[in-house]
């Protein structure tokens, strides 16, 4: 039986057209989970969440080497990304550089759609 989380209050965070954000919230939808969306590409990222973030995740997880947007980055802005205040920086200035969806269950965070921790969670 599928029963609907009401609380603690759970914010995905993540840009709607993303693979892996439409994964995450058809998994959460699928499970009948409340949550809200904050689409950092339209609603913007301040720097006082992306802290908060760091100070709950290594910067390395929070920083996507992986995608089109850091590959379009030149040399230098990539070897610039070396500690967590750099990193913060390069992620401001291209939120698309943040490994999505980054979700806050109320007290955990987590980075990426991980369905198997997903299901504990979810419980």
């Amino acid at each position: 039986m599928m029963r609907a989380m009401s609380t603690p209050t759970i914010t995905v965070y993540g840009i709607a057209n993303c693979d892996t954000v439409k994964k995450a919230r058809a998994w959460l939808g699928e499970r009948a989970i409340a949550y809200t969306f904050h689409d950092f590409k339209k609603q913007g990222l301040d720097a006082s969440l992306l802290a908060q973030w760091l100070d709950r995740a290594d910067w390395q997880q929070l920083l996507n080497r992986r995608g089109t947007t850091w590959r379009r980055l030149d040399a230098a802005e990539q070897a610039s990304a070396c500690d967590a205040a750099s990193a913060a920086s390069l992620m401001l200035r291209h939120p698309s550089l943040i490994k999505r969806p980054v979700v806050d269950w109320g007290g955990a965070l987590t980075v990426g759609f991980a369905p198997d921790d997903w299901n504990q969670r979810a419980g």
